[in-house]
């Protein structure tokens, strides 16, 4: 009996000590600046967004965010040193649809996008546009996809490359529409792809709102629909592609931060609660909108919410990409 008593006291001992440590540790933490891998070059809107909202989280953190940008293969080298990485809290992973779904089903890549990492938090989207030259025949999203099932192959379509969202937002349009369209991938990113487009030497592009609503409002090409449930309301004319006879057709470009498997859970909810600060400072939330980016809700901002989110896109998407063929080039 006596010796049951003793090994009691000394478990409960060592929970209290293991509790002692995480409270320790909880209080701790940061105590040295923090490191946000950007998987693309500076300059870039992945690395804009990352930064503004690093920037936010310091006050609640009490220690800068670096941004270290690691470029190459699409993203993959900056989320495979992300992933390798010590699970203390101390490097973060900024990416979203493109490096932390899209790529696992195009590369092979040395890490699990759900295993290996821990969710954080959801930042924002921006959503796509479905937008052509002016001088095209259609006005609207239904007469678009009229005049490409009469014209197989005769419409040419800007896209970022092999792999891309843009890439892929073209499979899945001609998936939905029973059309088929020639895509002319641009190297050198969205805006040599716009220029092009607003000379008339290509017919449409299914572009992010930011790069495209410039020239749509000045009248130099043609927006058809927006890809999501609401309406932009830095464009509330464009209509949904609910709306204007394509139901369903969401993509978007979005935004989160993960860490490396293994880090702590008082660490990550320290790190959430420093995003969801950060996503609800008017400043932040200001540049952000000037950016083209919509702000979750506060519900969507938790890990599991992320993870579920995660899931959800590839789902979606792996099929696609999958039964497309499409792979790295």
């Amino acid at each position: 009996m006596l010796v049951r008593r003793q090994l009691l006291s000394l478990a409960s001992a060592a929970v209290v000590t293991v509790g002692l440590a995480e409270i320790a540790g909880a209080q701790g933490y940061p105590s040295r600046p923090i490191t946000m891998i950007v998987p693309y070059g500076a300059g870039g809107p992945t690395d804009t967004v990352g930064r503004v909202v690093a920037e936010g989280m310091r006050a609640s953190l009490g220690q800068p965010i670096l941004i270290e940008n690691v470029t190459g293969a699409s993203g993959t080298i900056g989320v495979g040193r992300a992933a390798r990485a010590s699970g203390d809290g101390y490097t973060l992973s900024f990416g979203g649809g493109a490096t932390h779904v899209l790529n696992s089903a195009i590369f092979t890549v040395p890490y699990d996008v759900l295993m290996d990492f821990e969710p954080v938090s959801l930042i924002a989207s921006e959503s796509l546009v479905i937008v052509g030259k002016k001088t095209g025949r259609a006005n609207t999203l239904k007469e678009l996809i009229a005049w490409l099932q009469a014209n197989p192959g005769k419409v040419s379509l800007a896209t970022t490359g092999s792999g891309g969202l843009m890439h892929v937002a073209s499979v899945f349009f001609q998936r939905e529409t029973g059309t088929r369209i020639q895509p002319v991938p641009y190297r050198g990113g969205a805006a040599p792809a716009v220029q092009d487009l607003v000379a008339g030497q290509i017919d449409m592009m299914i572009d992010f709102s930011a790069s495209s609503l410039p020239h749509v409002r000045t009248g130099n090409i043609k927006a058809f629909a927006v890809t999501a449930k609401d309406r932009l309301a830095t464009a509330p004319d464009i209509p949904t592609v609910d709306e204007a006879g394509l139901p369903g057709f969401y993509i978007s470009s979005w935004l989160g931060i993960w860490v490396p498997r293994g880090t702590p859970k008082h660490v990550i909810t320290k790190l959430n609660a420093a995003a969801t600060n950060a996503l609800d400072d008017p400043i932040v939330r200001r540049r952000l909108a000037d950016l083209g980016q919509v702000i979750f809700p506060l519900v969507q901002r938790t890990p599991e919410a992320l993870r579920q989110f995660q899931q959800a896109e590839i789902k979606k998407w792996w099929p696609i990409i999958k039964a497309a063929g499409i792979k790295a080039e």
